[in-house]
């Protein structure tokens, strides 16, 4: 309620005349001019609530899709050990492990330095496609550069790289094959680590 300021009546709130006088009513306003506006929210809290649940939600997708896959690879994969033999089937290929040192040089497909001898597990095979990769380490007694001059000798178009006198690194390369050959001395004895790969498109002939 308020009053008129010439007479002294009640005047109704929000009247702008004063109803027994007609003199205007000073200060006088409206109702929804004294109610204050409401505040308006801000919509930013709303897009960073919305971001984070859709990153969560991609989170826990990506998260159950890599489970899927991976299940379906344990799934559809087969491990089989025969003696010092160790195969594995998957969907994407196969990969054998060998102790034997005969079949490793034979899965090589080069060469072995004489009197080198296959280290226990580490030979192993890799088929995915139409590719095949090959890896196997050997053990000499002769020294490193002795090894190194052996398969230059087998490989004169290779890429050969000597790193402090004795560390030999050969590459040969042609379109379908790729051989690697790391030569470094270790405990005394020279480590010989090959690995080849077969299979179309695999290098160039060039350097």
């Amino acid at each position: 309620m308020a009053f008129c300021n010439s007479c002294g009546s009640t005047v109704e709130g929000g009247a702008k005349f004063c109803p027994k006088c007609g003199k205007p009513v000073l200060g006088a306003a409206s109702a929804s001019s004294l109610t204050p506006a409401p505040a308006q929210k801000s919509n930013a809290l709303k897009v960073i609530l919305i971001a984070v649940a859709v990153i969560i939600g991609l989170g826990l997708l990506a998260a159950m899709s890599t489970a899927f896959v991976a299940w379906k690879i344990a799934r559809h994969s087969h491990i089989e050990n025969n003696g010092g033999n160790v195969r594995v089937d998957t969907p994407f290929g196969s990969v054998e492990s060998t102790d034997d040192a005969s079949e490793a040089v034979r899965n090589l497909g080069i060469d072995l330095y004489p009197g080198a001898r296959a280290l226990k597990g580490n030979a192993a095979s890799l088929r995915i496609g139409g590719m095949h990769t090959v890896a196997a380490e050997f053990e000499s007694d002769d020294p490193a550069e002795k090894v190194g001059e052996f398969y230059k000798s087998k490989m004169p178009d290779a890429r050969v790289s000597v790193s402090d006198g004795d560390h030999y690194s050969i590459v040969s390369t042609d379109k379908k094959n790729v051989v690697t050959i790391n030569i470094e001395p270790q405990d005394g004895k020279t480590r010989i680590h090959i690995a080849t790969v077969t299979g179309r498109k695999t290098g160039s002939s060039s350097y």
